[in-house]
């Protein structure tokens, strides 16, 4: 469907700089309440795959992802590699995000505010994210 992250086919790399970037994103708003659910886990992993990731190299990017993103301590690193790709892309990702912050049905003060962040990082606007998060909030209802 979506395919932000396919390699070329001379392209033997398999760890696509942007679809890790992504991929700590999700990891890291995951993390944000300190409970890192399978249920985080399984929504992170349909996310990037349905953007393109190839199915049998997704426990290999989960991995390096993680690591990548226990290294880190800012948003910024992983914003930098996708704030530059095309507007409805970045809705997939928003929309992964939200469903990541209520899978454990409700949102918490620390994953609003790393939303409303993301959002000007992003370059997206705040009216969209919120329309996005109204969304998925009555999906989980």
């Amino acid at each position: 469907m979506f395919n932000i992250f396919k390699k070329e086919e001379s392209e033997k790399e398999n760890n696509h700089p942007s679809i890790i970037a992504v991929a700590c994103l999700l990891i890291h708003s995951a993390r944000i309440d300190e409970n890192f659910t399978d249920k985080e886990r399984k929504i992170i992993k349909e996310a990037i795959i349905e953007m393109g990731a190839e199915t049998k190299e997704i426990d290999k990017i989960m991995q390096d992802a993680e690591e990548k993103e226990k290294e880190s301590n800012q948003i910024l690193n992983f914003t930098r590699e996708i704030k530059n790709i095309n507007a409805e892309d970045k809705l997939i990702i928003i929309e992964a995000l939200w469903d990541i912050i209520y899978s454990d049905e409700d949102a918490d003060m620390y994953e609003t505010n790393l939303m409303r962040r993301l959002s000007g990082l992003l370059y997206l606007d705040p009216k969209v994210v919120g329309d996005i998060k109204e969304k998925v909030r009555q999906k989980k209802i």
